[in-house]
């Protein structure tokens, strides 16, 4: 069962502006990213649904979660199927997001008021999902789509909330870009997480990597 509910999750989102996305095999490393964040101001964290066994280190990842970031609201991403999305829940997945948009997890995720994120590519796509409950859509991939896309949605629908996901940067320029178009958080992947910080653990670099990019959302949004 969630830990946090729908209303709960959307406040987390909205009032930090950021998520980490995120997958490693290794359930030590992940939940030591998840830590990593969370010391950095981070509150609601999307581990990614891509490898084999994911599952089990999600398990893992929401345990550990529950007890050393207790605040923490603890997703899942890459989810195209409701039986996936199923699945997480039971784990307790707090939130679900997928690249794409399937109207038969919404109804799953409705069904226990955890908020399902779909990616959208079109205006249609969005207008459909807010049509079977989904508050936030994902605007995916972003740095195809880019800002005009999120400027020229809101115009017409101003009460559209949206995530921009992929081509997201931890850079003052790019986070100002975002968020002046109109979006209610951003999704951040490999730019929060370099390879080679994460094989040497530096998990500070994490931490101050989160803190300076909640900052130039913070700043954005004044």
């Amino acid at each position: 069962m969630a830990k946090f509910d729908k209303i709960q999750v959307l406040q987390k989102m909205g009032e930090t502006g950021m998520v980490p996305v995120f997958y490693h095999k290794d359930a030590d490393i992940a939940c030591a990213v998840v830590k990593a964040c969370y010391d950095g101001g981070v509150r609601a964290f999307e581990f990614t649904n891509r490898g084999d066994f994911a599952h089990e280190v999600f398990e893992k990842v929401v345990k550990f979660a529950a007890k050393e970031c207790p605040e923490m609201a603890v997703g899942v991403g890459s989810v195209v199927d409701p039986a996936t999305a199923a699945l997480y829940m039971q784990l307790g997945a707090c939130f679900v997001v997928g690249p794409l948009f399937n109207p038969e997890i919404s109804r799953i995720c409705n069904r226990r008021l955890i908020p399902y994120t779909p990616g959208c590519g079109t205006i249609s796509e969005v207008g459909a999902a807010q049509e079977t409950g989904c508050d936030l859509c994902k605007v995916f991939p972003g740095d195809v789509l880019g800002t005009k896309f999120v400027k020229g949605l809101k115009a017409p629908m101003p009460w559209s909330k949206l995530m921009v996901t992929g081509g997201v940067e931890p850079t003052k320029e790019n986070i100002e870009g975002w968020i002046k178009a109109g979006v209610f958080c951003v999704g951040m992947g490999s730019k929060l997480f370099p390879s080679d910080r994460v094989a040497a653990s530096d998990w500070a670099y994490v931490t101050e990597k989160c803190r300076e990019t909640l900052g130039y959302v913070a700043e954005a949004r004044k």
